[in-house]
């Protein structure tokens, strides 16, 4: 699994910079791919594949990755203290 968690963090920063680009588009109609050439240049291609493969990725393999939602999805044997039951 060590080499799963090295994915799941580069899957991750490309993640949001793909939500920092939709966040540009949005805002000021301006694309982070625009620096590299805009759509058509194939470096501003090859960051959206991987920004899209990343997101792909993420779906599959995100639950069995995250420690925070492999602990979400675990039964609690005893209420945490102060809870009522």
């Amino acid at each position: 699994m060590k080499g799963f968690n090295k994915w799941h963090m580069v899957t991750g920063i490309l993640l949001v910079i793909g939500g920092l680009n939709w966040l540009l588009v949005g805002l000021f109609g301006w694309e982070i791919g625009e620096i590299f050439g805009g759509q058509d240049a194939w470096l501003s291609k090859l960051i959206y594949i991987l920004v899209g493969l990343s997101a792909v990725y993420e779906l599959v393999m995100h639950k069995k990755l995250c420690k925070e939602c492999e602990d979400m999805s675990k039964p609690t044997a005893t209420p945490p203290s102060g809870m009522p039951v």
